[in-house]
């Protein structure tokens, strides 16, 4: 059989002793699991002990591409960081784009496996067959921009990719994540402070090969259907490129669904001032596109005139910078509606700071929101804080942004992320997540099928791995109705298991707006040879799904951790159109579990499990 699509070798770096080893993708796993999350996720519950300490040496971190990855369909630069999180302790698939997974792929690998821990400092070098460890004590401490500045410097290779971390995954904040092409992220998790407790800082890539496609003819004729079809779509085609996600603030806002000062709320007071459409009006430069992307959802934003100082929170190069990239919606909504914020340039500037420093703005932002109502009711003062958290503060936001990458201060509290934070200070309810990751900007009480999607996340809270907003909200493929739980087990298992695939081809989720399994199978089938079907790629989803649920339980999560907390559960919406809504996860679970062919308490049973072929 002629396949294409993966490279067939694994790149493992064991930083311990500073062995260095290439050897042969176990090309079984890959067929069965696909690539990229999938295959990471195999090779990780095969490889280490899921009870073992997330910030330890016994940790595993695996860098790992998709058979699309490089290839010319649209959206092809995805690749997935999976360890076990430290937030969570729960395993983690984090995806990012950009041009680094490719370059990846152009230089013969399709995995990068981390073992141990390095003695000191160092950062990866990669050009082709060429791989060094080389010391990186002059760049702890750099930001993400100092550190790509000066890695591409000193390797000589100025269009070498750098993947890195900031001053917050060197200082193990529990929600660091890893940036790579200096804008984009493997985000949440804490997958940037497992990199800093490995005394990793980087991986620097430049590859000059390319990517085999099994059938060329057919994978041609299958990426120009998808493409014209993505162009075609009112949310690909047209919304992303004009507003990015952070269309979504509007929209999500109108039905009474943004969450707003800890999830206290549903509504934002003024959210325009924060859309993607004020974005567009008022501070974007350009939009701006991964590798392969016809979407370029990106945004290039600038803080004009006055608003150039309006939150220098100290004299340090990166708080000066006027263009960066974003806000995203998720960013947008953590840092500003989250935290009654509704101030741009906040939100812009704060942004700039997560970026720069390594720092996941989604749990930062929610953090801040749950420390905001710690101060609000009086559990802690400016004796703490050292400054006012009332809700609305950009002052309070800007400057946590600084101090919780180096744990100054109060930052330090909130480097631990919510749910230890709020447990510290004797208030645990006022943890708005699952299995200690914070939500993502959509209210459960809402959008019921989201609840049972975070109740049911492996790598805890994550609207990225069932987006039944699409259905609820937006009405694609079909309108369900958000206020009810019929068919809402059904959606989330189905949404879930496809977005195991999608993660796995190295394509992005965002296309699955536009386009499905219909069509991205052809391309696959004709990249790899490989006689994919929709039906068999749902099931390697499904599979993928129930191996990480596997690994989880390893780690010593139960079904008991699939809930949501008290507030979404007993306390109504107080006031808008979802005015008294709760969400009624117990309606959805027992079905959602039936489903799954797992027992009443979450676990997959011998049946189901040998039907997957696990």
């Amino acid at each position: 059989m002629n396949t294409g699509g993966w490279t067939g070798v694994v790149l493992r770096i064991d930083l311990t002793t500073g062995r260095i080893v290439k050897e042969p993708l176990n090309m079984e796993w890959a067929k069965t699991y696909v690539g990229g999350r999938g295959l990471a996720a195999k090779y990780l519950y095969e490889e280490m002990d899921p009870a073992a300490d997330p910030l330890g040496p016994a940790n595993k971190l695996i860098f790992a591409t998709g058979p699309m990855t490089g290839t010319n369909a649209s959206t092809s630069s995805r690749f997935t960081v999976v360890t076990k999180g430290a937030l969570t302790g729960a395993i983690t698939t984090s995806n990012s784009g950009g041009t680094w997974g490719p370059e990846l792929k152009f230089a013969g690998y399709d995995l990068l496996i981390f073992e141990g821990k390095a003695p000191r400092p160092s950062f990866i070098w990669i050009y082709n067959d060429e791989v060094e460890i080389r010391d990186a004590g002059h760049l702890w401490g750099k930001t993400v921009w100092e550190t790509d500045d000066e890695i591409r410097e000193e390797v000589g290779v100025h269009d070498s990719v750098v993947s890195c971390i900031g001053p917050a995954g060197e200082n193990l904040v529990r929600f660091a994540c890893i940036v790579n092409d200096r804008h984009r992220a493997a985000g949440r998790s804490g997958v940037g402070a497992v990199m800093g407790s490995k005394n990793l800082k980087a991986v620097a890539v430049r590859g000059t090969g390319g990517v085999s496609i099994a059938n060329s003819a057919a994978f041609m004729n299958a990426m120009w259907v998808m493409k014209k079809k993505i162009a075609e779509h009112p949310i690909c085609g047209q919304g992303l490129a004009a507003y990015g996600t952070a269309v979504l603030v509007n929209v999500i806002n109108e039905s009474g669904a943004l969450p707003t000062n800890n999830h206290l709320l549903s509504q934002l007071e003024d959210a325009d001032n924060i859309s993607g459409e004020t974005l567009a009006a008022t501070r974007l430069v350009s939009n701006k596109a991964c590798f392969g992307c016809t979407m370029a959802c990106g945004r290039v934003s600038h803080l004009p005139g006055e608003a150039q100082d309006k939150f220098m929170v100290t004299t340090r190069p990166h708080n000066w910078r006027i263009a960066v990239e974003g806000p995203e919606y998720e960013n947008a909504w953590a840092m500003g509606a989250d935290c009654g914020i509704n101030d741009l340039d906040a939100l812009i500037k704060a942004n700039a700071l997560c970026n720069e420093l390594g720092m996941d703005p989604i749990s930062f932002g929610a953090t801040l929101a749950a420390a905001m109502e710690l101060y609000e009711k009086s559990v802690i003062g400016d004796a703490q804080t050292g400054m006012p958290f009332k809700f609305g503060s950009g002052d309070a936001l800007v400057a946590m942004a600084e101090a919780t990458a180096y744990r100054d201060g109060f930052g330090h509290e909130l480097a631990e992320g919510s749910k230890r934070m709020t447990a510290k200070f004797g208030h645990p309810e006022f943890f708005m997540g699952v299995r200690g990751q914070e939500f993502p900007a959509y209210d459960a009480r809402a959008i019921q099928g989201m609840g049972l999607g975070y109740a049911t996340s492996n790598r805890g809270a994550c609207h990225l791995k069932s987006y039944t907003v699409a259905p609820e909200i937006l009405g694609i493929p079909t309108k369900m109705d958000p206020a009810v739980t019929e068919g809402k087990a059904e959606i989330t298992k189905i949404f879930q298991d496809a977005t195991s695939t999608v993660d796995s081809t190295g394509l992005c989720i965002f296309l699955t707006f536009g386009v499905g399994l219909e069509e991205m199978q052809p391309q696959l089938a004709a990249v790899t040879g490989v006689n994919y079907t929709v039906n068999s790629l749902l099931q390697a989803g499904e599979r993928i799904w129930n191996l990480e649920r596997m690994w989880n339980q390893k780690a010593g999560f139960t079904g008991k951790d699939d809930t949501l907390p008290k507030r979404l559960l007993e306390e109504p919406i107080p006031e808008g159109p979802t005015k008294g809504q709760v969400n009624r996860l117990h309606e959805m679970l027992p079905e959602y579990y039936k489903l799954r062919g797992w027992t009443p308490d979450g676990v997959p049973t011998n049946e189901r499990l040998a039907a997957l072929g696990l």
